[in-house]
C-alpha cells in the first residue's frame, strides 16, 4: 500500500488540534474554570465575537441544530453565553462578560503556547509551517473548485 502524505497530514493536524485544545482546557481548569472541557472550548472557538445564530454555527461545525441548541443551553447555564430575541424566530447567541473573560484567558494560554513553540522550533520554522499549511489548504480548496 502506498504511504500517503495527505493521510499523515490529516492525522498529525488532528492530533495537534486535539492536544492543543486539551492542553488549554487543562490550564484553564487549573486557573479556576472548572467546567471548561475541550469540546466546549472548540465550540466557543467557532463563535464570532458579535452576534451568532444557531443555524450558522451548525453549518460551520457541520453538526445538527439540535446539538448546537443543547451546547448553547449548557454554555448559557455555565454563564458564558446568552440568548436574546433576534430577527423573526431566530435567537441571537452572544458572549456574556464571563464568556469574554474566558476567551481572553484562552488567548492568554495560546500566547504561552506560542512562546514555547518559538523556543522549541524557532519563529522562522513556525512561520514557514503556517505558510505551508496555508498553501496546502489552498491546494485542496482549488482542487475542490472553491
Amino acid at each position: 500500500m502506498t504511504d500517503s502524505q495527505s493521510l499523515r497530514l490529516v492525522f498529525l493536524s488532528a492530533a495537534v488540534h486535539e492536544r492543543l485544545v486539551a492542553h488549554v482546557a487543562d490550564e484553564l481548569r487549573r486557573a479556576g474554570y472548572a467546567d471548561v472541557t475541550p469540546s466546549k472550548l472548540s465550540f466557543l472557538g467557532a463563535l464570532d465575537c458579535g452576534v451568532n445564530y444557531g443555524a450558522d454555527i451548525a453549518r460551520q461545525l457541520n453538526v445538527s441544530r439540535q446539538l448546537v441548541a443543547r451546547t448553547v443551553k449548557e454554555l448559557c447555564l455555565a454563564g458564558y453565553l446568552e440568548q436574546v430575541a433576534g430577527p423573526g424566530k431566530q435567537k441571537q447567541i452572544l458572549f456574556t462578560a464571563a464568556g469574554e473573560r474566558l476567551m481572553a484567558a484562552v488567548r492568554q494560554q495560546l500566547a504561552h503556547v506560542d512562546g514555547r513553540l518559538h523556543q522549541r522550533v524557532g519563529e522562522a520554522a513556525l512561520t514557514q509551517t503556517l505558510s505551508v499549511l496555508g498553501a496546502v489548504t489552498e491546494a485542496i480548496e482549488t482542487r475542490d473548485g472553491r
